[in-house]
């Protein structure tokens, strides 16, 4: 059995190869979004992860396991965008892998330690609730963005993105999903 930390970074790496292609063909046109359409473009496709796993069939031919790979790279462009980067619209490719580089390892950091805490307590949850969690965080960004970033004890909506990108790789994890692409 693999470790987690070489799923972990299988599963980012490819996401990240992914993003730089889609980079190559679209450039940084997603640094026009706010971050509440991030959060949106997210939900819809956490929603139909959701929908595919209730009905058990889908009508769109991506499958699953496509929709968390866009899930962790909009989190990550969500990530970029709130880093206090200055409000340029193109991003050269070496400096958009530094900054995706900079993301995905703090999120690894706090998957470890997180997964340190709670045993890999994730290995025996289902998909199914790992999707409810992440659509549930996705409720609580919108509501910490419509209250205009102000919270009481809440952590804010960077945790709360890269939780989610988290659980979007617990997810390709238990289901294999880079063995069938």
């Amino acid at each position: 059995m693999k470790s987690t930390e070489s799923e972990y970074q299988e599963i980012i790496q490819y996401c990240q190869d992914l993003f730089s292609k889609k980079n190559k063909d679209y450039g940084t046109s997603w640094r026009i979004l706010r971050i509440p359409s991030v959060t949106d473009q997210i939900f819809i496709k956490a929603q139909r992860i959701r929908t595919i796993q209730e009905k058990g069939i889908q009508k769109v031919d991506e499958d699953a396991s496509s929709e968390f790979i866009g899930i962790i790279n909009y989190c990550v462009m969500a990530l970029i965008q709130i880093s206090a980067l200055e409000e340029k619209q193109e991003i050269d490719d070496a400096e958009l892998t530094k900054l995706y580089n900079q993301q995905v390892n703090e999120v690894r950091e706090l998957l470890f330690n997180k997964n340190h805490d709670y045993g890999e307590a994730w290995r025996d949850m289902r998909v199914s609730s790992m999707t409810d969690i992440i659509l549930m965080k996705l409720l609580r960004i919108k509501q910490i963005e419509d209250n205009r970033g102000l919270t009481l004890v809440s952590e804010g909506v960077k945790a709360g993105y890269q939780d989610i990108i988290n659980y979007s790789v617990f997810c390709l994890i238990k289901s294999n999903a880079l063995q069938t692409n």
